[in-house]
């Protein structure tokens, strides 16, 4: 099997993300911060570590800024919904994934005004077209840092000076960046940074975080259980607690921990370097494919390792069924949960096939997937295959 779906969950995972996993739920078991025994005890100090792993890759001072999340859609419900209000204007673009643009679509409803500044048809933005988007009421500046269609790499450093310049908060949805690109919170001035633990962090599914600045005024989604202020009826005010009500997915934390020692390890660079190198390949190759057309940058100036294309003749759909079905290549076919971008493109109707690719993938891979779009434009095109 060979697969192209990293983007959506990074697999295989490390060894060590899994055996720590399983350390935990056979060894430890227990819930972190809650009672005083030795197990609840040793949870508490595992996640603790995963906190700080995070802040020492992101260049936080205080790794209690670090919320645990389910994944990189609830840090920016919690970031967007937490922080504005009724009245308040948001800038954002036209390339940004579901996670972003429903939360803002809920709050229009509630009188917050919304605007997307229009990228590019390869996914690029202008800053000053986003500076001219700036009203007197603007609050945030919402933005993907890299597009899960095109593999765009957004200006972030840019936009946070223009934040800083308007005095506006910065968010930032690193769910295709982190743990692949070098995130320094202070130098681009995030405001609130999210993050999914299942992608390039090479952690499992249910985790992911948010980073939030000391000082930003975000109200928390859910309260509950936080093991500590329980005595009082309202929300302890304090960081971590006051966003992380109820159990913490330590196991999976556990697993998220593991991935980010690896990747220490082995060395961002090196796992960068790796995983550019085979997106080089494949767009190189790809040039040996009949009809077959990359929606995006060609070159490996601003991007991640994620390629979306088309073959002349071949609905999305009926490509990415045949690779599954003939080929047993996992890829994602269809609209990426990201309609906007695919408005942008102009593929909205016919949809893209992604492949993306990781550091545990390797050159002959891509020579089987080549091979087998080859074969592809050689066949009569069945009926269109569903896609989401």
């Amino acid at each position: 099997m060979v697969y192209f779906d990293s983007a959506a969950t990074s697999w295989p995972k490390p060894p060590e993300v899994w055996q720590a996993m399983q350390y935990f739920i056979q060894e430890i078991g227990a819930s972190p911060g809650r009672a005083g025994h030795r197990r609840t005890v040793k949870a508490n100090e595992i996640v603790d570590e995963t906190r700080k792993l995070l802040a020492e890759l992101f260049n936080i001072d205080d790794k209690k800024r670090i919320i645990f999340t389910l994944n990189a859609t609830d840090s920016l419900n919690l970031a967007i919904k937490g922080l504005l209000r009724p009245g308040e204007h948001v800038v954002t673009s036209t390339m940004e994934h579901n996670s972003v643009t429903r939360p803002l679509y809920t709050l229009e409803t509630y009188g917050v005004e919304v605007t997307k500044v229009p990228c590019d048809i390869q996914g690029n933005i202008k800053v000053e077209e986003i500076e001219r988007a700036i009203r007197p009421n603007t609050r945030a500046i919402v933005m993907t840092h890299a597009s899960n269609v095109t593999g765009t790499v957004m200006p972030a450093a840019e936009v946070g000076k223009l934040a800083a310049k308007y005095n506006l908060y910065y968010i930032l949805d690193a769910a295709q960046t982190a743990g692949f690109l070098d995130i320094d919170v202070k130098k681009l001035n995030i405001s609130i940074l999210t993050f999914p633990g299942h992608k390039c962090l090479m952690g499992p599914q249910g985790t992911g975080g948010l980073y939030i600045r000391e000082g930003v005024p975000l109200l928390t989604l859910r309260e509950g259980g936080t093991g500590s202020g329980s005595e009082t009826p309202t929300q302890p005010d304090m960081m971590p607690e006051k966003y992380e009500s109820g159990t913490l997915n330590a196991v999976g934390i556990a697993g998220l921990g593991a991935g980010i020692k690896f990747i220490r390890k082995v060395g961002l660079a090196k796992i960068r370097e790796h995983e550019m190198n085979l997106t080089k390949y494949f767009l190189d190759r790809s040039l040996e494919i009949k009809g077959f057309q990359i929606y995006g940058h060609h070159d490996m100036h601003n991007r991640v390792p994620v390629v979306s294309f088309t073959i002349d003749g071949f609905t999305a759909g009926q490509v990415g069924n045949i690779l599954d079905k003939e080929y047993d290549i996992a890829c994602r076919a269809g609209l990426h949960c990201a309609p906007d971008a695919h408005h942008t493109l102009g593929t909205f109707d016919g949809k893209l096939v992604r492949f993306s690719f990781s550091y545990f993938n390797k050159p002959k891979e891509v020579d089987y997937a080549i091979n087998a779009l080859k074969k592809i434009t050689t066949q009569v095109p069945a009926q269109p295959a569903t896609v989401r």
